[in-house]
């Protein structure tokens, strides 16, 4: 190798390292407050706790937790469920400069506008003038047809049971979808 190369090997070096290291020598534009950063670590914070109660619930479901553990276990993650959820309605409660009655008033004309049935789809609603009017149905209603005509057309039948856990299982299935075990076909 000759110099030539070595200087054009450090200059890239040099380029590759300035260019890493500029986020650190920049001032960051975004500023987050306090109330803020706390409300995020809380949302964090509930989901890290949900996530732990399912996972709790499969993990008993499979009989890796003793019965008696599980009560305590559970009781004990609802409660910190519970605290977290306080502190999230505090800190949101802060936050919201309107007042109840003006929430209110602006959740009453969001759904006269935007207007979801009040029992279902497919309903009408009465607006003041006493004139009935089509609601446009909610958004998960398109969703949920496909699923129940996916449901419907479904051509795979029940094969029956799970010999270990006593789940239903389909024809197809080489496990069973709740515990696990090996189906003999």
């Amino acid at each position: 190798m000759d110099i030539g190369s070595i200087f054009l090997i450090l200059g890239l070096l040099v380029l590759v390292v300035l260019f890493i290291s500029r986020p650190l020598f920049e001032k960051q534009s975004v500023s987050v407050s306090q109330t803020e950063h706390d409300l995020s670590a809380l949302l964090a914070e509930r989901d890290r706790i949900l996530s732990a109660l399912q996972e709790l619930d499969f993990d008993y479901s499979l009989k890796k937790i003793p019965a008696d553990e599980y009560p305590a276990q559970r009781a004990r993650l609802v409660q910190k469920g519970v605290d977290v959820l306080r502190a999230i309605d505090e800190l949101q409660v802060e936050q919201s400069s309107e007042d109840a009655e003006g929430r209110l008033e602006a959740a009453i004309a969001a759904r006269k506008s935007g207007g979801y049935p009040a029992e279902g789809p497919g309903t009408e609603l009465v607006d003041r003038a006493g004139v009935d009017r089509p609601v446009s149905p909610a958004p998960d209603d398109d969703l949920e047809a496909q699923i129940a005509v996916r449901r419907r057309t479904r051509n795979e039948k029940a094969g029956g049971f799970c010999p270990q856990c006593g789940g239903p299982v389909q024809k197809s299935d080489r496990f069973c979808p709740k515990c696990g075990s090996l189906l003999t076909q």
